[in-house]
């Protein structure tokens, strides 16, 4: 399957290195440009590209309203952030506004591409640099009661087993699978069989909505 992209940046510079790359991914193929989010917005209704590569910081309408726009509505486009590490403040709100990436413009440019076919493949993914930052956010507010060391079981992870709970947090402080694996003494595949229970008990979308349950919820944050 070709991946249909869209790139939505302001500066044309990037969306010209950024169409370039694709140019020679034989299963990669932009579908449109966007210089504003607006019309971001309006491209991804009318093309509907598997994915949207989505920069922060542009005129009008900024990408963390642009991806929560996308991705609540009914082209099904997935929305990866592209940006540099002076945005590192607007991580946690694109991720809230449904995106299922966060990468870095001063990544390598496989690894950006390994990102749009990660997420287009239903799966999500967060630079490890930013996963640190995020962890170092969190680690600076106070962790919410009902994750505190001790008290009740947060209810969102009601339903999941201890073992699980040890799953998430390591997602959650951005370990790999191959990393989980390793810290656990488990194979491989039992860790990607956790993570897809995971999936399915807390009806996250995908590995990104599972950090953010792991800050939400306490498993990451002050203490752990």
């Amino acid at each position: 399957m070709t991946v249909r992209v869209v790139l939505a940046d302001d500066q044309p510079l990037v969306r010209t290195a950024l169409r370039m790359v694709l140019a020679d991914a034989p299963d990669l193929e932009v579908a449109g440009e966007a210089g504003t989010g607006a019309e971001a917005v309006r491209l991804a209704a009318e093309l509907r590209p598997h994915v949207v590569v989505m920069d922060i910081r542009m005129p009008g309408m900024d990408g963390i309203e642009a991806t929560r726009l996308i991705t609540s509505g009914s082209g099904g486009a997935r929305v990866i952030v592209l940006t540099t590490f002076d945005d590192d403040e607007y991580v946690h709100g694109a991720l809230r506004a449904g995106a299922s990436g966060f990468l870095v413009k001063d990544m390598a440019l496989d690894d950006i591409l390994a990102g749009i076919r990660a997420v287009a493949a239903g799966d999500g993914l967060i630079a490890p640099g930013v996963t640190r930052r995020l962890i170092r956010e969190f680690a600076d507010r106070p962790a919410p009661a009902p994750g505190a060391v001790g008290g009740p079981v947060p209810s969102p992870l009601a339903g999941i087993t201890q073992r699980e709970r040890e799953v998430l947090t390591l997602i959650g402080s951005g370990l790999s699978n191959g990393e989980i694996a390793e810290r656990l003494v488990i194979s491989g595949a039992t860790v990607k069989t956790y993570v897809t229970r995971l999936l399915a008990k807390l009806g996250a979308r995908d590995r990104v909505q599972l950090v953010i349950l792991a800050y939400d919820t306490g498993l990451v944050g002050t203490g752990r």
